[in-house]
């Protein structure tokens, strides 16, 4: 590794280390998964960020930006871009701030996430069918004076990120293979490869993306930042069509490998974890599990100790007969 190569990873372990995200944000437990485990032969461990208080990790980012801003900048209000976890992160953070929120979301969001961000005081604006149109109508809005408050292409939203990482290094001190992490702009697989890689080289970071938005994928195999034609929203919390900046300079460098799954397996892997946990995550939140499933099955792997980001749980309970239709499907071609 250069040594400019090694005072960036610093850089942002320091960062990381300083983010203000406790404020709001909890250390999520680390929970053995015992019967994917013993279905799989490897240790798998879920990182719970489901457990959040706005049942996302996006609030670790969002209160870490927050909390850098000037006063005038809060003075202004805040505006932001979101599929619906990252909003309301922002909508909580500026209310225990004070600031005003104005968060655009897709017109497809689902109301649970609508619902959350009213809840905590943001103001909620429907525009466009899909996220990169909300996020440019969101710039729109900043144009007229709010603050913008970048939804993952940020490096303290980038360092709120990886304190998901420095709780895991801290929870599994000993045996570690590879840390396994959805893909959506890249935050949050940009901030845990940054840490992990500058403290721990040796453990892999696994990116996971759904089939239908695999802006990581793409960018890694152009080498360079591309926008995909059409994004699958079946995983709306990471449907985003064209990966960050900040992120993707992170993850080109320190990323080992990216993973994409079915929408099917994804049906499988809420399976898993509901059976494991007793809890139902979000299609976006199961891609780290569904990943880890597809690796192990093609690579043979057995006996290593895999982390599984679980990273959010804002699902709407009248999808979870599709889910259980989609795990249905999977496990029959998996018993093939």
């Amino acid at each position: 590794m250069s040594d400019d190569h090694t005072a960036r990873l610093a850089w942002y372990a320091r960062k990381t280390l300083d983010a203000r995200v406790y404020d709001l944000a909890i250390e999520t437990p680390l929970q053995p998964a015992l019967a994917l485990s013993q279905r799989l032969g490897n240790h798998i461990l879920l990182k719970r960020e489901d457990l959040q208080p706005t049942f996302s990790f996006k609030i670790r980012g969002a209160c870490n930006k927050l909390a850098q801003l000037s006063p005038a900048e809060r003075a202004a209000g805040v505006v932001t871009a979101s599929a619906g976890n990252h909003a309301q992160g922002v909508a909580l953070a500026a209310r225990e701030l004070g600031v005003a929120a104005t968060i655009v979301m897709p017109e497809t969001t689902p109301q649970l996430k609508i619902d959350g961000v009213l809840s905590r005081g943001g103001k909620a604006v429907l525009h466009g069918a899909a996220f990169p149109q909300a996020l440019a109508h969101a710039l729109e809005l900043a144009k007229g004076g709010l603050t913008f408050v970048p939804p993952f292409d940020d490096p303290d939203v980038i360092a709120g990120q990886g304190t998901v990482a420095m709780e895991i290094l801290r929870q599994q001190p000993g045996a570690l293979d590879a840390i396994f992490v959805p893909v959506g702009g890249g935050g949050l697989i940009a901030g845990i490869a940054a840490y992990v890689k500058y403290l721990r080289p040796d453990v892999r970071v696994m990116g996971v993306e759904s089939e239908g938005s695999n802006c990581l994928q793409a960018a890694m195999a152009a080498g360079e930042r591309v926008v995909l034609g059409q994004v699958d929203t079946f995983a709306e919390g990471v449907a985003v069509a064209q990966i960050g900046a900040h992120c993707f300079d992170i993850c080109r460098q320190w990323v080992d490998e990216v993973i994409t799954v079915s929408n099917d397996e994804l049906g499988a892997a809420i399976k898993d974890i509901y059976d494991d946990t007793r809890s139902i995550t979000e299609p976006s939140g199961a891609l780290a599990v569904a990943g880890i499933k597809r690796w192990v099955a093609t690579r043979g792997v057995r006996g290593q100790t895999l982390v599984a980001i679980d990273s959010g749980a804002n699902v709407s309970f009248d999808r979870l007969g599709d889910f259980a239709q989609r795990a249905v499907r999977c496990a029959t071609w998996e018993a093939i």
